[in-house]
């Protein structure tokens, strides 16, 4: 059977993880804006599949392996910090680069948006120690198996609904014409929130 009150405790821990801006949040934004709806809900797809799987090693004991390895929960987040160092200065460097054609991102294609998503969840600290702590230790002692099978497939229905529903929006036409006359400056915002992330996990 599945332990509903466990359930429901684990989810609603992770709603308010989810929903806090982080670079996640701007790679599925950026991907909307910049590109189109259906990259940006590639680069959502990304991130869900690695959520859902920081779910699954945190309910089979991640955190156990970082306890006892400390090192290398400090060599992840340095090196996630780092990739989203790169990606924002990236972004930055890139920002005057005007767009081949109008709503096309430069070189984006639906299997680079995943990717995207895929990269930027693995770098992100902060889904990193979400789900090695507060996460892990929101999970009851004992885990029946369709208990996690329900948690994990909750992670990815959440993930789904906010991350999809940020996608739909921000790929409106209307977005995107602000976006062509703004790229620059989107660019280079989102590019500096992406940096300042990544410095932030650095020197915590």
């Amino acid at each position: 059977m599945i332990d509903t009150a466990a359930l429901a405790t684990v989810l609603s821990i992770y709603v308010v993880g989810v929903i806090s801006p982080g670079p996640n949040f701007v790679a599925v934004a950026h991907a909307a804006v910049s590109s189109s709806r259906v990259n940006a809900l590639a680069t959502m797809a990304g991130i869900v599949t690695v959520s859902m799987f920081w779910a699954s090693a945190a309910m089979l004991g991640v955190h156990i392996v970082f306890e006892t390895f400390p090192w290398l929960a400090l060599g992840m987040r340095v090196a996630g910090a780092c990739y989203l160092v790169w990606y924002g200065v990236r972004l930055i460097m890139r920002a005057r680069r005007e767009l081949p054609v109008a709503g096309t991102a430069i070189g984006m294609s639906v299997p680079r948006a995943f990717a995207r998503g895929v990269l930027t969840n693995i770098a992100n600290p902060k889904a990193i120690a979400f789900f090695a702590t507060i996460f892990a230790s929101a999970r009851p002692a004992q885990v029946t198996p369709p208990t996690l099978v329900a948690m994990v497939l909750g992670v990815a229905v959440v993930a789904s609904t906010w991350y999809g529903f940020v996608a739909l929006v921000l790929s409106h036409e209307g977005m995107a014409m602000v976006y062509r006359r703004k790229k620059a400056i989107v660019d280079r915002l989102c590019g500096g929130l992406i940096v300042a992330l990544g410095v932030r996990q650095l020197v915590r």
